[in-house]
């Protein structure tokens, strides 16, 4: 892990040296870059869940962040993406979290009066992307195609349920920290959409219901996401 970090770094302390040309100055065009801030809106569906374990209420994402473009050929319209943001997500199902002492208890919920039961967790991510689109210096409407993955640590995951009879908090040590998986968004001009598989579960593993039956539920996330110079 260091040593990606430490890679991200250079390539982004180096771009510079990509976009000029032999005299070693500055054009106009070596300037244009595209698509550096982003803001998305998404929702999350629970994968792989185990028998009986059903979706409730809404599970969202929220992101945001800057991709360093980094184009790789003289039209500029083949590039790569480098970056780095924030995330929060909420996956609503009817698993029951419960903490006890330093152990945590995980059963299917079939309480009537059973509110909501979440997992949330708020990300520090790192995307990369290799980025096609039919821009131009002076044309800033595009089709856009970019496609590549998303590392994530997260640095607060949680548990609440909530029912008739009170609101249980608290912070889960089950929720994986490192979090990874594909990510591919499409789109013209404003209106583009993206979507995230993960590639590993989104509790660790060993985490188990009562009855015994892993839990090895991931994301497919899909939603809307808005790229801003």
């Amino acid at each position: 892990m260091k040593s990606f970090l430490v890679s991200l770094v250079f390539v982004f302390s180096g771009v510079g040296l990509i976009a000029q040309d032999n005299s070693g100055n500055w054009s106009s065009a070596d300037k244009y870059l595209e698509d550096q801030f982003y803001v998305g809106l998404g929702f999350n569906f629970l994968l792989e869940k185990p028998n009986n374990v059903v979706q409730r209420n809404l599970s969202y994402n929220l992101q945001t962040g800057f991709i360093k473009d980094i184009p790789l050929n003289k039209r500029r319209n083949f590039g790569l993406g480098l970056g780095l943001g924030y995330a929060a997500n909420s996956y609503y199902s009817n698993i029951e979290a419960r903490e006890s002492g330093n152990e945590i208890t995980y059963e299917i919920s079939n309480d009537p009066e059973l509110d909501r039961s979440k997992f949330e967790t708020h990300t520090v991510e790192f995307p990369f992307e290799l980025r096609w689109r039919t821009s131009t210096v002076d044309e800033y409407k595009f089709w856009r195609v970019y496609a590549g993955a998303k590392l994530g640590y997260v640095f607060s995951g949680r548990s609440k349920l909530v029912n008739a009879e009170d609101t249980i908090g608290f912070s889960n040590k089950d929720i994986q920290k490192w979090q990874y998986g594909l990510t591919i968004s499409f789109g013209y001009n404003t209106w583009n959409l993206q979507a995230y598989y993960s590639l590993n579960p989104l509790l660790e593993d060993g985490v188990s219901l009562e009855n015994g039956e892993s839990i090895n539920i991931r994301p497919l996330r899909i939603g809307v996401i808005f790229y801003i110079l």
